[in-house]
């Protein structure tokens, strides 16, 4: 096959952490052409969508893990795999980026679907599913966010609804002389509505990150706080931890799954912390090498797997 990851600079791969960088050196563990490119370098052309790309070697060399040859100017309709592996935070360039790839709907495989990536906020999206949820509002109005965090026992977690990476999530509690400056900050004074949640106790026990490949579970890692951080994200200092799949994290992926099939988000993290689904990751899901050391098995193969089987049908 010939793949294209249109993703950040290599400068900005992390060797023992990155996810692209994981599923791009089990391609070319395989034999597969992996070709790299950024947002800016897909273009459209008398309607036919192409891109400058880079062929990239890999090797687990920090100092040099992704090497790139000359630029070539490929028409995207002739690779197997378009990966969109750009990191957040969505932007308007990432969604003209989304409409240019849209243009190769029919002909070429792109993961995610540019549709589904544009439709698929990773904190509203979750709100499809309520029911597995823990309680939420979505307003932009301070007195509301306050007379919701009251109702929900006087301690919630608010978030940007572009947030990514655990930026600008803060605890908001009764009481407390910062709430206002709190929702004043994230809301920009009244003027954009935030994400507002019911504070789950288990936070402390850790955020469960489960992924997902066209609905089958590849793993899981457990990501745990530092003592006095309510946010788990790995790059904020979240100690990764083996896991298990629960039942109730089966009800949740059961749950959700056929909404994903139907939106062509094959590769995507769920979020999971008390048993309750707090985000829906589409755009770059990361923690698949974190799963393959903790769990000891190879969980980037499975995603080349079903691409395999997925081109090849």
């Amino acid at each position: 096959m010939r793949l294209v990851f249109v993703m950040d600079p290599v400068d900005t791969v992390v060797v023992d952490e990155d996810t692209s960088f994981a599923i791009m050196l089990e391609a070319q563990r395989r034999g597969h052409l992996v070709d790299h490119c950024r947002m800016q370098d897909v273009e459209l052309i008398d309607g036919r969508c192409r891109a400058r790309v880079r062929r990239a070697t890999l090797q687990r060399d920090p100092a040099e893990p992704i090497r790139l040859s000359d630029p070539e100017l490929l028409e995207l309709a002739q690779a197997d795999v378009v990966f969109v592996r750009k990191d957040p935070p969505f932007t308007s360039e990432y969604l003209w980026l989304t409409l240019l790839l849209e243009t190769l709907r029919g002909q070429t495989l792109v993961v995610n679907d540019p549709r589904g990536l544009r439709e698929a906020n990773e904190k509203l999206y979750a709100t499809h599913f309520p029911q597995l949820m823990p309680r939420t509002l979505v307003s932009a109005d301070k007195a509301r966010i306050k007379a919701f965090v009251e109702d929900v026992g006087g301690r919630a977690v608010i978030k940007p609804v572009d947030g990514h990476g655990g930026d600008g999530i803060f605890a908001l509690a009764l009481g407390d002389p910062n709430l206002n400056a709190h929702i004043e900050t994230v809301t920009r004074h009244g003027r954009r509505v935030a994400m507002v949640q019911a504070f789950i106790d288990a936070v402390r026990e850790g955020d469960k990150r489960i992924l997902l490949m066209d609905g089958a579970i590849v793993g899981a890692i457990l990501r745990v706080p530092q003592q006095g951080d309510l946010r788990s994200n790995i790059h904020v200092g979240g100690q990764v931890v083996a896991t298990e799949i629960t039942d109730a994290d089966r009800r949740i992926v059961d749950a959700v799954v056929p909404r994903l099939r139907a939106d062509g988000l094959v590769f995507v993290g769920l979020d999971v912390i008390g048993g309750l689904l707090t985000e829906v990751n589409v755009t770059s899901p990361t923690g698949i090498q974190q799963m393959s050391r903790l769990s000891g098995t190879n969980c980037e193969a499975r995603v080349l797997d079903w691409l395999e089987t997925k081109v090849g049908s």
